[in-house]
C-alpha cells in the first residue's frame, strides 16, 4: 500500500505490529478501531511506538453491517487485551462519515473519535445521525476547506459533542494526545441514546429489549439531525468530486449500464443559463431547489456545448420512529432515573457502587428498592414497575 500525507503534517509510513501475548495480558492497551481497514499500515505506524493495537472488522457491503462487524471486533478485541475504557474510533477521508453514523450506531464502545479531512455530511444525509449517542463521545474532526468550520459550527450547534480544528499544523503526536485524553467510564452517570433499529439498541448500561410506538413520550424527543432533501437533476446516478475545481461539474464516474445522457468528462457547466463555477456551486443550486421542476442544464462536451434537457427531482423522506432512553444516576439522593420513548422493557445493570439502598424510577413508575446489584428486566404493567433478574 502507498504512503499517503495526511493534513498538516500528520505523514505516516506502512509499518506492521505485533504485541506479544504476554504483553496484551500483563496490562491492557488502548487500541485504534478503523472504519476504513485500508488505514491500518498507517494507523500501526503511528501507534505502535505508543503500545497500542489497531482494530478492524470484518468487510461488509452495507454500512449498518461495516458497523456491525467493526463493534463485533472490538468487543473481541477487550478479550485479548485492550482495555474497554481506552478505545478510540478512526477514520481519514470518506471514513469520516463512517466515524459519525458508527457512533450514531454503537455509542457505548468508544471513549472519544476522531475523522481526520473528509466531512460527516454523507453521515448526516443518512437520516440517522441521532445527536444524543454523541452525549459520552467527544470527536475530533480535523478538517479542511471554507465549508469545515461553517458545518462544524452547525453541529456544534445542534447539540453534537465536537471539536473542530483546521488541518495545518495538526501532528501526529497532536492527534493520540488528544486521543489519550479521554477514557471511557464503564457506568457513566448520565446517558442518552437513540435509535431506529433493534439491534442498534446498546446504551452503556441500559439495553433497550422491547418496543411500542404506543410507548409515546412527549418530553423526550427525537434527536435526529434530520437530512434536508437535497434535490438532485433527472440524469441518472452520476459521481463527481464536491472538491473538484471549475469551470462546472466534472463527471467523473457512470454505473455500467448507463442510458443516460452524460459521458465521463462531460462538465455541466450551467443551469437554467446561470453559469456554475464549480462542483460546489452545483451543490449550492440544488440546495435551494424545494420543488420539482423541468429545467436546462448546459453540458461541456470537449469544445462542444450540448443543451440538456431534465428535470429537478427532489427526494421523499419517509417518516421514521424511533425509540430514546435517558438515564442518570444521582448518588446524593440514592436513585437511578430513566426516561424513555418507544421502549415497553430494558435492560439495566446496576454496579456494586449504586445498590445500596437505591430507588429506581421509569418514567415515573418507581422501584423503592434495588435488590443488590446486576441486571434486570424492567418491565411495566397496569401502571406497576416490575424488575426481574435478567436469565
Amino acid at each position: 500500500m502507498r504512503s499517503r500525507n495526511w493534513p498538516g503534517k500528520f505523514a505516516l509510513v506502512c509499518a506492521t505490529i505485533s504485541l506479544p501475548a504476554a504483553a496484551q495480558q500483563a496490562q491492557p492497551v488502548p487500541a485504534i478501531a478503523l472504519v476504513d481497514p485500508a488505514d491500518a499500515p498507517q494507523w500501526q505506524a503511528l501507534v505502535q511506538p505508543a503500545g497500542w493495537r489497531v482494530i478492524t472488522g470484518a468487510a461488509a457491503n452495507t454500512p449498518d453491517a461495516r458497523v456491525q462487524a467493526l463493534a463485533d471486533a472490538v468487543k473481541q478485541a477487550t478479550k485479548d487485551g485492550v482495555d474497554p475504557s481506552r478505545i478510540y474510533l478512526a477514520g481519514r477521508g470518506a471514513a469520516t462519515a463512517g466515524v459519525f453514523y458508527t457512533i450514531s450506531r454503537v455509542p457505548d464502545l468508544w471513549a472519544a473519535a476522531i475523522g481526520i479531512d473528509g466531512s460527516p455530511q454523507a453521515a448526516i444525509d443518512s437520516d440517522r445521525l441521532f445527536l444524543a449517542n454523541f452525549t459520552n463521545v467527544p470527536v475530533l474532526w480535523i478538517g479542511k476547506g471554507d465549508a469545515d468550520p461553517a458545518l462544524a459550527g452547525r453541529l456544534k450547534d445542534a447539540g453534537l459533542n465536537l471539536e473542530f480544528r483546521p488541518a495545518a499544523g495538526v501532528n501526529n503526536k497532536a492527534v493520540l494526545d488528544w486521543l489519550a485524553g479521554h477514557r471511557k467510564e464503564p457506568f457513566p452517570a448520565g446517558i442518552d441514546c437513540e435509535t431506529n433499529a433493534p439491534v442498534f439498541a446498546s446504551c452503556y448500561w441500559v439495553q433497550m429489549s422491547k418496543f411500542d410506538p404506543q410507548e409515546r413520550n412527549d418530553m423526550l424527543p427525537s434527536s435526529r439531525m434530520a437530512a434536508a432533501p437535497v434535490a438532485s437533476l433527472n440524469l441518472g446516478a452520476f459521481n463527481f468530486k464536491p472538491d473538484e475545481p471549475g469551470p462546472g461539474l466534472l463527471v467523473t464516474g457512470l454505473p455500467d449500464h448507463y442510458n443516460g445522457p452524460l459521458k465521463v468528462g462531460d462538465r455541466i457547466v450551467a443551469l437554467e443559463g446561470r453559469p456554475l463555477d464549480n462542483a460546489r456551486a452545483y451543490l449550492d443550486a440544488m440546495a435551494k431547489y424545494t420543488e420539482e421542476k423541468p429545467i436546462v442544464a448546459t453540458v461541456q462536451r470537449g469544445k462542444d456545448r450540448v443543451r440538456v434537457e431534465t428535470r429537478v427531482v427532489v427526494p421523499h423522506r419517509d417518516a421514521m420512529v424511533t425509540a430514546r432512553v435517558q438515564a442518570k444516576y444521582l448518588p446524593a439522593d440514592h436513585e437511578i432515573q430513566i426516561v424513555s420513548r418507544t421502549v415497553k422493557e430494558m435492560r439495566v445493570t446496576i454496579p456494586p457502587e449504586w445498590a445500596d439502598e437505591t430507588s429506581l424510577y421509569w418514567n415515573g413508575l418507581a422501584l423503592e428498592k434495588i435488590d443488590g446489584p446486576g441486571c434486570y428486566v424492567l418491565t411495566e404493567e397496569s401502571e406497576l414497575l416490575h424488575a426481574n433478574r435478567c436469565p
